[in-house]
């Protein structure tokens, strides 16, 4: 791959391989990383691939799983660190409009990380990455059709975690 498909590649791929990580793995900086070491190990292989849709396909994969060994890293590290300290995890803001928006984030970040990886993955890729079906079926090498069942699926689940969220907060 030549130093001009490269870049191209790069500034074709990066925003949505940064959208991914950043969803799963919650932070700029990590995903930034990600996306970066990513796209290093595709040069330090001197992969090949018939398109640069391949490519991007591969680098997505790459990313995601990346991202989610990055998440579970961290939510073991934030466990860990939690215990061992008896942080209180608990953050007060001022503002009433702030406080909301923080607990209604945090809220579907909770339900969508309750969701099984293979309902979370392709929300995470049709709603964030803003992906289409067909991509996302060559992404996880399923059919177009079973990545609408998925995202189906993953919506209604979503709506009913949310719906039990809510209910346990008394709201």
């Amino acid at each position: 791959m030549t130093a001009l498909e490269f870049r191209a590649l790069y500034d074709s791929a990066f925003p949505i391989l940064y959208k991914v990580a950043y969803r799963i793995a919650n932070s700029g900086e990590a995903a930034e990383d990600l996306c970066h070491e990513a796209f290093f190990r595709l040069h330090e292989k001197n992969m090949v691939f018939p398109s640069r849709d391949e490519a991007t396909y591969w680098l997505i994969r790459v990313v995601k799983n990346a991202a989610l060994n990055y998440a579970k890293r961290k939510q073991r590290e934030r466990r860990a660190y939690q215990r061992a300290f008896r942080e209180d995890v608990r953050q007060t803001e001022t503002g009433e409009g702030q406080l909301v928006k923080k607990e209604t984030r945090e809220e579907v970040l909770e339900a969508l990380n309750k969701l099984p990886e293979s309902l979370r993955i392709v929300l995470v890729f049709k709603e964030y990455a803003e992906m289409n079906y067909k991509e996302i079926g060559r992404v996880l090498g399923i059919s177009e059709g079973n990545v609408k069942v998925r995202v189906f699926r993953a919506r209604e689940k979503l709506a009913l975690l949310l719906r039990e969220i809510m209910k346990e907060e008394g709201q």
